[in-house]
């Protein structure tokens, strides 16, 4: 778009606009998951959203269209990073069935090492299950390698996603009820690689593996 002089932006210029840009959404996304991490609400006025942020008011709608719009975008963005932080620490791991038990075992972890995100899992992790991007996802390409590899055995992925990504809702749950240590991370997983098809004896050991180090 040309300039108040009828020139196009240098290359340089437009770029640090969209550097700008960005920086502005992710400040108002990252203040929005701070909010539900806290109170698990999506109460707040633009206003406290923006300043939280440290934007201006009229910015937010440069960005999104409504406070729910905004609250899906903290959601998902912390799902997806949640996500990363799985794929990156299980990179090296082939079987599916450990995958999946390291996945369970690990979500008590970050809840001491990434509260914010584990926060907004347990808050609002379940209705986002099935989304299209974050933990829904990668949980199921893990539960379709296990299926067609004839490590699971189960009729519907779908079906054993919403039992997997329920368990570990309700595990980070009990988790603000009383102390979750490591050995209920390990039952659950267990518990979770016998539903799904895995010998009982295998999946105890499996179950009970040294966890991969979170970055």
């Amino acid at each position: 778009m040309p300039n108040k002089q009828g020139t196009t932006p240098a290359p340089a210029s437009a770029n640090r606009f969209e550097r700008r840009r960005a920086h502005t959404r992710q400040a108002l996304i990252a203040a929005a998951r701070q909010i539900l991490a806290e109170t698990g609400e999506t109460s707040a006025s633009i206003q406290e959203i923006a300043d939280r942020a440290d934007v201006g008011f009229g910015s937010f709608y440069n960005h999104f269209d409504s406070k729910n719009d905004l609250f899906d975008a903290a959601v998902s963005d912390a799902l997806e990073e949640y996500g990363q932080l799985l794929d990156l620490v299980t990179a090296e791991v082939d079987d599916p069935a450990a995958v999946v038990s390291a996945s369970i075992r690990l979500s008590l972890r970050l809840a001491a090492s990434h509260p914010e995100i584990t926060q907004i899992v347990r808050l609002r992790g379940l209705a986002y299950i099935h989304a299209a991007e974050g933990l829904g996802p990668r949980a199921l390409r893990d539960l379709e390698v296990g299926k067609a590899s004839g490590r699971f055995a189960f009729a519907d992925p779908l079906v054993a996603l919403s039992a997997v990504g329920g368990s570990v809702v309700g595990l980070l749950q009990l988790h603000t009820v009383r102390e979750v240590d490591a050995e209920a991370g390990e039952e659950m997983a267990e518990l979770i690689l016998r539903m799904l098809g895995v010998p009982a004896d295998e999946a105890r050991e499996i179950a009970r593996r040294t966890l991969p180090e979170l970055p």
